[in-house]
């Protein structure tokens, strides 16, 4: 019955739009419920909410094509038309008096002080203020010029006043009370100022939006655009073969997903960099009492000799095929950091089994499994059941381990209770991914003596100064991230184990196709059309 309703609601959808070619539906596997800065927290910061935002609302400006955080050069300019730096601390932004609200209003410096105001208060949006904690003051010299002026001189301060919020109307919502703004028709029916307007929504089916014919930066060349929600990535797949969608997000392992895209010819794979970064994350402190050190990870000998012991190049092409690569450090493949490091070490078993041997580590009975002073050298990897890749690479590494006598004892959980054990420090090792944002500032979260989601107690003195360093520094940034990166590295406190790419399928009807890798879809308003969709039998 719920596929009768959203064919239903796929053809009320259709009449109102008559040529296909004037339409592009994409299917992704999240819900777009809240497309609206400063309202995008908790829950609401997802993926889906966050891509369909920019569709609707401009920022100030834009990542360049290299996605370089650091410096006042790499960007491009959006709302902003231009802007100037005027001490260590003081940026100045000249709006384009061209840009408008949805409703004929022009945006000026009142939206972006009325936004930043709403934003940096914890109150109303704690995520955003905690992003924006180094901005002291946002003011206006005139309705076009916004000076935004910084607590400390450091490399990221564009990035920070450009990229975390897009500035929302302030004639609309000056009147409303924050705390009613997400009941407000206004959230309902968002009015933004990007290429494309705000035109309905059905929810957990689709939601749809219109080109904004009056755009500053040029008419979209796609009339409508439709955003249809579908959990499986199964159906997501049957959606785009059938035809009754156009495009879709990632295509997760395994290969053979891939392989069944491919195998239709009006479809084109594109791979982008993506943000996923996975790793076999070495616990440093005793899973039964975190007071004490680990009794076989608290070596560094030993969580060298793990790394050299495993293949990981062979293990990222039998889940990704050709659509990833072993990463240096925690730099995922969207991380402009990553550029000109050093090759990750390969497979080395004998100087795995020298340093083991070198820390005392024998098979003393002949089992197949070394041990120490009566320790089997026994590892549990805890990884969670929702993820394939992770499933495929865990037995992977089960057995690569055994052959220099570790023995790993995999663990399978339910997500939430694999969140559970990893927050609580109960693993030994644990299978984990994070997505990270293009700023490598983000690296301290897991990787400093502080950081909010080291769960493994990892704490380098020396990586927290160097990464202090990294972030203030904007000539030579790129350099000095690297050193963090060959310093983590020499301390082993993970297995950095696959950066894959994203794969994206989209209609060979559509021209001019850009994927961005930190927003997927930004740049659809600039694509063209071809032929007509070849058939769409429940499409829009």
């Amino acid at each position: 019955m719920a596929g009768v309703v959203a064919a239903n609601s796929a053809a009320a959808a259709h009449a109102q739009s008559p040529d296909p070619r004037s339409t592009v539906v994409i299917v992704t596997g999240g819900e777009v419920t809240m497309p609206i800065p400063t309202l995008m927290e908790g829950p609401a910061a997802n993926v889906a909410n966050l891509e369909v935002a920019d569709h609707l609302f401009l920022r100030l400006a834009n990542l360049g094509p290299e996605l370089i955080t650091s410096g006042d050069r790499s960007f491009v300019p959006q709302l902003a038309k231009s802007w100037t730096r005027r001490d260590s601390v003081t940026l100045a932004f000249d709006l384009d008096e061209r840009a408008q609200w949805h409703d004929g209003v022009p945006v000026t410096a009142r939206d972006v002080l009325f936004t930043f105001e709403r934003a940096r208060n914890p109150s109303i949006a704690p995520r955003l203020a905690g992003l924006l904690h180094n901005v002291a003051s946002v003011t206006a010299e005139s309705d076009r010029r916004v000076v935004f002026r910084f607590s400390h001189p450091y490399g990221e301060q564009l990035y920070d006043a450009v990229w975390h919020v897009a500035p929302l109307p302030a004639h609309l919502l000056e009147g409303i009370p924050p705390e009613q703004l997400r009941q407000s028709s206004f959230a309902g029916n968002p009015v933004g100022d990007g290429p494309y307007r705000w035109v309905r929504s059905v929810p957990g089916q689709f939601i749809e939006l219109a080109a904004n014919e009056r755009f500053f930066l040029g008419r979209p060349g796609i009339d409508r655009l439709v955003v249809r929600t579908a959990s499986d990535a199964d159906a997501r797949i049957n959606l785009v073969l059938s035809r009754e969608a156009d495009a879709m997000d990632n295509i997760l392992p395994p290969l053979t997903n891939l392989e069944r895209m491919a195998g239709d010819k009006d479809v084109r794979l594109i791979p982008v960099p993506s943000p996923t970064l996975g790793f076999l994350l070495f616990n440093q402190r005793d899973p039964a009492d975190t007071s004490r050190p680990h009794p076989i990870l608290a070596d560094r000998e030993v969580r060298r000799a793990i790394i050299l012991s495993l293949d990981r190049g062979l293990l990222v092409r039998a889940v990704y095929g050709p659509y990833g690569e072993v990463p240096y450090g925690p730099a995922s493949a969207i991380l402009w950091i990553r550029h000109g490091t050093p090759k990750p070490a390969g497979l080395d078993r004998a100087q795995a089994s020298r340093l083991l041997s070198s820390r005392g580590w024998k098979d003393s009975d002949g089992d197949g499994v070394l041990d120490r002073n009566g320790l089997p050298l026994r590892l549990t990897l805890n990884f969670p059941a929702s993820s394939a890749a992770r499933r495929q690479m865990a037995l992977l590494v089960q057995q690569q381990l055994r052959q220099v006598g570790i023995e790993v004892v995999l663990q399978q959980f339910e997500f939430p209770l694999w969140t559970e054990h990893r927050n609580a420090g109960r693993f030994d090792i644990d299978f984990s991914a994070t997505s990270q944002d293009p700023s490598p500032s983000g690296l301290t979260q897991g990787w400093s003596c502080g950081g909010g989601t080291n769960a493994a107690h990892y704490c380098s003195p020396t990586v927290d100064s160097l990464m202090q360093v990294a972030i203030g520094s904007s000539d030579h940034a790129r350099e000095a991230w690297h050193t963090v990166l060959r310093r983590i590295e020499d301390d082993a406190p993970a297995a950095f184990m696959y950066a894959p790419s994203y794969v994206y399928a989209v209609n060979r009807r559509f021209g001019n196709v850009t994927i961005r890798p930190e927003s997927s879809w930004l740049l659809l308003w600039k694509w063209t059309t071809g032929a007509p969709a070849a058939r769409r039998t429940a499409g829009y």
